[in-house]
């Protein structure tokens, strides 16, 4: 169970999303439509899913944004609440929260909270977290814009993952995860049953199935 409190966020996401995504080397270059030096891109939320963390110590949300070409981008962060000893090069910047205080947001690529989340999510079938917004304490349950599920099946062991080491070919970020090699699709591609192995898929609205990430 997520829980998202009803507060104010300095920057916003969304904000941070457009200042940090343009220096990724998977972040799709879009020509003519960023005509000017650091001109921020513009990003269409289309809703986004969150894994559980079993300690209650970080945040993990994914983002699901739309760019100006129609392109679809795949987003994860990780919120935490005092940095993550060796891993400034994944670090997307810092926020304040209005109930929170300061957290440090993450390329969740490279935390290995949410490799392991990501990684149980597809080995054992599982979905997405629920997700509720609390408002002075009461919680109320919050529409699932993207649903999420992996292909694997309940009680599958997972590796202990304690660490997650990132590399990027294209659009397609391979996440070095103890014994593991997990694939995460900076762009969603088509769901073609038997091509990517293990593999967790996402759908929302009207639109098809999507292969988020997979392990071969």
């Amino acid at each position: 169970m997520a829980i998202i409190y009803d507060a104010v966020l300095n920057p916003s996401k969304i904000d941070l999303l457009a200042s940090w995504l343009p220096d990724q080397p998977w972040f799709p270059q879009l020509g003519e439509q960023r005509s000017e030096p650091g001109e921020q891109p513009a990003l269409q939320p289309i809703g986004a899913y969150r894994f559980d963390d079993p300690t209650g110590d970080v945040g993990m949300e994914v983002h699901l944004l739309r760019l100006e070409d129609g392109t679809i981008l795949q987003v994860p962060l990780t919120y935490r609440g005092t940095p993550l000893d060796g891993a400034e090069p994944w670090l997307a910047g810092t926020m304040e929260h209005s109930v929170l205080g300061k957290r440090w947001v993450y390329d969740g690529c490279g935390d290995p909270v949410f490799a392991a989340a990501l990684a149980t999510a597809i080995l054992q079938g599982g979905t997405e977290a629920e997700q509720f917004l609390d408002v002075d304490g009461k919680l109320d349950p919050l529409e699932r814009t993207v649903t999420v599920r992996g292909s694997g099946a309940p009680g599958t062991e997972v590796p202990q993952i304690t660490t997650a080491v990132p590399a990027t070919v294209g659009a397609v970020t391979t996440i070095t995860a103890g014994l593991l090699a997990l694939s995460l699709y900076r762009i969603p591609v088509a769901d073609e049953p038997g091509t990517h192995g293990n593999t967790l898929t996402g759908s929302w609205g009207d639109h098809p199935p999507v292969v988020l990430a997979s392990i071969p």
